[in-house]
């Protein structure tokens, strides 16, 4: 259990809170909830950062970390796109729910796709897409932006694009990793059709003596 491993459990950890203190923010409008909810996000994202600074800085790269570290990322995109899914007026902005949906589907869809990859080709090649980070961007932008109500800044088009610029970059961010999925499945024996089976001839009898 290394020092970065120790930081993305506590990122996990944060998440909980997170929930909590949104449901209880709009449930009540008490604005401590809102700031409590504001510094998890903001912690978590931020320890994003330093955990992987420090697990590249002293070499404590694990398969643990490779796990963890993506899994807390999408674990806080999710709850707080879910969240935010809801009516939440008259407190908080909703999400649409084209993004919601686009955002939702593209992750199932690449679980699908890993779980099928896995036990067709036994081992997965992800290849780390710039599209896919900045879609990370876009969302993670998207939401602070709500839990700041900064929603009404320049009549909310601000906010009106970063939800354009996370639906565009999801969706075709996940058509790419689509793409490398088939590529990789095709490549494999499996994939390839079985062909003509010979037919078994009969058994010749011995020879005789």
């Amino acid at each position: 259990m290394t020092t970065a491993n120790k930081i993305t459990i506590l990122r996990i950890l944060l998440i909980p809170f997170f929930v909590i203190e949104t449901i209880y923010y709009v449930r009540t409008g008490n604005e401590i909830h809102r700031l409590a909810a504001v510094l998890a996000f903001a912690m978590t994202a931020i320890l994003d950062g330093v955990d992987g600074y420090i697990a590249r800085h002293y070499k404590q790269m694990s398969e643990l970390g490779r796990i963890l570290d993506p899994l807390a990322d999408k674990l806080l995109l999710v709850s707080g796109i879910v969240l935010l899914s809801f009516d939440n007026a008259p407190y908080l902005r909703q999400i649409p729910l084209w993004l919601t949906g686009t955002i939702i589907g593209r992750d199932l869809l690449l679980g699908i796709g890993a779980v099928v990859i896995r036990a067709v080709v036994g081992k997965i090649m992800v290849r780390p897409r710039i599209t896919g980070k900045i879609a990370t961007v876009f969302q993670m932008l998207m939401l602070i932006w709500i839990l700041l109500r900064w929603d009404s800044l320049f009549n909310g088009r601000l906010l009106q694009a970063l939800m354009i610029g996370a639906g565009v970059f999801t969706g075709f961010s996940g058509l790419l990793y689509l793409l490398d999925g088939m590529k990789q499945l095709s490549a494999h024996p499996a994939s390839s059709p079985s062909g003509n089976k010979s037919v078994p001839t009969e058994p010749r009898p011995p020879a005789g003596p």
